[in-house]
């Protein structure tokens, strides 16, 4: 692993205090900086599907072990274990109950494909389980806030639709088009240098994310430094859940036979939270009650780099 590999945790600790450091400074470029974030996540995964053997997707719905592993994990582990969780650290406030437990339970829809990437996996079968993924967290994102609140909550899935069209659809449709027009083309020289910064864009799709977290950190930095003593209280079960889930999925995808590859993409589509969605959530449903939303907000700051690190120790596993 290279040193830069290694020092990716730091990257991006120091990319969202940055963002929070720009923010506080200039509140009106921290305003401007959420108009950011969905551009550089569509940008990360345009090269990511650009690098991406789009039959080898299609190929990967066949695998049936993959996807009801990721399911089961993703639906029923993962929501129990956020309740326990919150129950046993979190049991002060209510409100710190319900970001937690919304961002436990929404199974990310795009950097993960990062993550899995940085750790030399099966990016092509980490992203074929994110329709299902997507379904079933609209469906079941109710369900889960009726079951731990006590109440239902109205808000629509046109926010969770928008985000995957922005920063899925879009990048993969723009790559593959970029691909196919080129293969029709004569221009042998420009398709050979696309092929080559394809293959050698894992350092401008971890630039990208971290442009990402900067700006997300940016356009929250006043909450942020307002509530730091809420980070206290959420770091320990978010990190237990992250430190948990990688080594538990990444054995039980020994158990179930599959491939380094296959099992880091198991790995990261099971711990890789919705952060983005899950804000835009709480702000619709929850506007009167901040701290909601400040977990979500809080919560990439210690995800991102558990996320770099899982995929550095996986990496140094399979000896990359």
């Amino acid at each position: 692993m290279s040193i830069a590999a290694k020092l990716q945790p730091l990257f991006i600790i120091a990319a969202a205090g940055a963002g929070i450091l720009a923010g506080t400074l200039s509140p009106v470029a921290g305003r401007h900086a959420g108009a950011f974030i969905e551009p550089f996540l569509m940008l990360m995964l345009f090269f990511v599907f650009l690098s991406a053997d789009m039959r080898a997707i299609r190929r990967s719905f066949a695998d049936k072990r993959f996807a009801v592993s990721a399911l089961l994990i993703n639906f029923v582990w993962n929501p129990a274990f956020a309740f326990l969780l919150a129950k046993r650290f979190l049991s002060q406030s209510a409100d710190l109950q319900i970001g937690f437990i919304m961002l436990m339970v929404t199974p990310c829809t795009d950097w993960y494909l990062i993550f899995t990437s940085l750790a030399k996996g099966n990016t092509a079968l980490g992203a074929s389980i994110l329709p299902l993924n997507l379904v079933a967290q609209i469906a079941l994102l109710p369900l889960y806030l009726l079951f731990f609140m006590g109440e239902a909550a109205s808000f629509t899935a046109g926010i969770i639709i928008q985000s995957l069209v922005m920063v899925l659809i879009i990048p993969a449709a723009s790559a593959n088009l970029l691909k196919a027009a080129l293969k029709k083309t004569r221009w042998r020289r420009l398709t050979e240098k696309t092929e080559k910064i394809a293959g050698k864009s894992e350092g401008l799709q971890f630039f990208l994310l971290c442009c990402a977290v900067a700006a997300m950190f940016s356009s929250q930095g006043s909450l942020l430094l307002s509530r730091i003593s809420v980070f206290a209280v959420l770091a320990p079960p978010l990190i237990l859940f992250f430190a948990v889930n990688g080594a538990a999925v990444f054995w039980a995808g020994r158990l179930l036979g599959l491939s380094y590859q296959d099992r880091a993409a198991l790995v990261f589509t099971a711990s890789a939270r919705n952060s983005p969605v899950s804000l835009a959530v709480a702000a619709v449903t929850f506007p009167s009650r901040p701290v909601v939303s400040l977990v979500l907000v809080m919560g990439p700051l210690l995800e991102l780099p558990l996320l770099a690190i899982n995929a550095g120790i996986l990496r140094k596993r399979a000896g990359f």
